[in-house]
This record gives structure tokens, sequence and C-alpha cells, in this order.
């Protein structure tokens, strides 16, 4: 097994984070971190104790949800409501921001900005980020790469194939379900 870079763990992190969202349009997760340390995380949903999109639909004024917050305004919530600063900080994002979290990325100090998925870029928040100097970093992430059972997979496939290929399936045969199952896992070992 290949060991994961720090930019893809701390995008992992953040693609964690986004698994406790509770906004039915998009999930996000942001992770702060500073000396390969991480300092807070956020992903995108109501305020604390307030309705959920999941339970009560979104609340959409403008096309947008007025009841969510973004992750990465969570995250530096989070910094703000205890006291930790994170002037110099690197920040992971699952998505690239959108031009208000932009424009709180870059007021409280980020210095770099590490997004997986491009999400609507505005052109603005770009040339903002330019103006500030935070230096902004596309992460390929690959989603299969935090799969915890993907080794179990991997021999449950393998077993497969070859009970197929005892029955006389051909490798023609078999190239179909060897590509999808790359498709959903990753490359396997043949």
């Amino acid at each position: 097994m290949k060991r994961i870079t720090w930019d893809q763990f701390f995008m992992a992190q953040s693609h964690l984070l986004a698994l406790r969202s509770t906004c039915t349009r998009l999930a996000v997760g942001a992770t702060i971190v500073r000396d390969r340390r991480i300092m807070a995380g956020g992903y995108n949903g109501s305020i604390s104790g307030g309705d959920h999109c999941i339970d009560q639909g979104c609340y959409v004024v403008d096309n947008h949800c007025v009841r969510t917050i973004h992750a990465e305004m969570n995250a530096l919530l989070q910094c703000a409501k205890y006291g930790v600063s994170v002037n110099g900080a690197d920040m992971y994002v699952s998505h690239f921001p959108c031009l208000q979290c932009s424009k709180s990325i870059i007021q409280a100090g980020i210095s770099r900005l590490y997004y997986a998925a491009d999400y609507k870029n505005h052109s603005y928040a770009i040339e903002l980020f330019e103006q500030a100097g935070v230096e902004v970093i596309q992460v390929m992430f690959d989603e299969r790469k935090i799969d915890f059972l993907s080794v179990e997979k991997n021999r449950l496939y393998m077993e497969m194939l070859e009970k197929l290929r005892e029955k006389g399936s051909t490798e023609e045969e078999l190239a179909h379900f060897t590509e999808r199952v790359n498709e959903l896992f990753g490359e396997v070992e043949v």
C-alpha cells in the first residue's frame, strides 16, 4: 500500500468532515492546518441547535440556501470561538470556496488554500486571492483512497475472478469486470 502525501491526508480529512454536512445540495468539508497539525475543521450545515436542511429542506433565497453556514466559515469561526489565530495557516477544502468564503479566508490571514474539486470558481475570488498573495493549489484527490475496506474488496474480486476462470470464462469476458472494478475501487492487482 502506497502512503498518501500530507496534502492528500488533510484533503481526506476535509472529505471526512463533509460526511457530517447537513446540506442536501453539496457536502463540503474544510480543515485548517499549521505545521502539519490540524487546528480546526468545519462542514456546511445549520447553526448549532438550528433546523437542518436534511430535516426541514433548504431555505433558498436568490438561489442560495440561507440556512447553511459554509464549511470554511465554520472552521474559521471555530478558531475565533476558542481564540486560535489562523494567521499564516493553510486551509484544505473539498470544493473551491464561494466568493464570500474566499474573502473571509483572505481576511483571516490564511496563507495557502488547497482545494480538491472545482465548484463555480468565481473569477473575482481568484483575483482576490492573487491580490492578497494567497497561494491557491488544487490537490487531485481520489475519494477511493480513503476506502478502509479496499484490501478486502480486492481479495473478494480476485476470488470471484478466479472462480469465473475455473468455470471457463475467457480473459476477454473478464476484462469488462476488471474495468468496472477499477472504476469503482481504483486499480486492482490482477
